[in-house]
């Protein structure tokens, strides 16, 4: 699990570069993603609270910035991004005269004041950052004393078909590595949130070959922006072994799984316990490994 006293995982002007060349795209193939923060926005109806200022991390283009600013008309929506092309398309959200305040920054080191949201949402940004106890600790920080925070992020199964395929054929990074649910909560609690609420799903789509896999995945900048990743083309022959290893996933029907450990967590900043709200002691979530 990274930490801050790791090198960088990612390229972090890489994962920049995929996410604005990406942006124009976006709307257009990120099916799962719309559908995690669907899910995620739904967990609100959970929550009794009417929320002055929220901020939307990772917002990409904005469409969950759009649906917080519809259910709380009356709240002021900051969405932040690490991509200027990604952050231009979230502008069309809103009103006339109720725009969201756009924000390029980095999750890890919010340009925000102290103590000033009351909610944080954040849709499958976390794990593209290298340092997320950082981002945990910002989430602390920028949240008002009874402030609440929305997460999802992708658990170590996600993308397991192609990870196991790419091992076949060679010994290089190319999928990223994701981080189990229970270091997650450990994080959480580290950084002096509380009341942490976890779960997990898997959601599985399919492919017709596992080039449609990929372009799925460059098509929403989710390229393999590690830095340890390999920098030179990829031969032909390295292509059809990688073709042959993601055929021993093929289904009944002939076509590929990819699948998505998706990863949602809910915590508070203050100490007061919410009436109808479970909790789940971060121990007892059954840590697991990746495949």
């Amino acid at each position: 699990m990274p930490d801050s006293g790791c090198p960088p995982l990612f390229d972090k002007a890489a994962v920049r570069r995929s996410f604005g060349a990406a942006a124009g795209d976006y709307d257009e193939y990120s099916v799962l993603q719309r559908e995690v923060a669907d899910r995620l926005l739904g967990r609100l109806d959970w929550l009794k609270i009417q929320p002055d200022n929220i901020l939307d991390i990772g917002a990409g283009t904005g469409r969950p910035t759009g649906a917080l600013m519809k259910r709380f008309p009356k709240a002021r929506v900051h969405a932040l991004d690490l991509s200027v092309p990604m952050l231009g398309h979230v502008k069309k959200h809103g009103r006339l005269f109720c725009r969201p305040w756009l924000i390029c920054g980095d999750g890890q080191q919010l340009p925000v004041a102290n103590a000033c949201m009351d909610l944080v949402f954040s849709s499958l940004c976390l794990q593209w950052c290298d340092q997320p106890d950082r981002v945990f600790a910002e989430i602390r920080r920028v949240l008002k004393p009874d402030g609440v925070v929305l997460f999802s992020s992708f658990g170590p199964d996600t993308l397991k078909e192609l990870r196991a395929s790419w091992r076949a054929v060679d010994e290089l990074p190319h999928v990223h590595v994701f981080i189990d649910m229970h270091d997650i909560g450990d994080l959480i609690v580290r950084a002096g949130l509380q009341e942490p609420v976890m779960s997990r799903e898997e959601i599985t789509l399919t492919y017709a070959d596992v080039f449609a896999v990929m372009r799925d995945l460059k098509y929403i900048g989710a390229s393999n922006a590690l830095q340890s990743r390999s920098r030179g083309l990829m031969g032909r022959g390295k292509l059809r072994r990688l073709v042959d290893a993601y055929g021993e996933w093929q289904l009944p029907d002939g076509r590929l799984p990819a699948t998505y450990e998706v990863v949602y967590g809910t915590a508070w900043s203050g100490q007061t316990r919410r009436p109808g709200m479970a909790t789940v002691a971060v121990e007892e979530i059954g840590r697991r490994q990746v495949r």
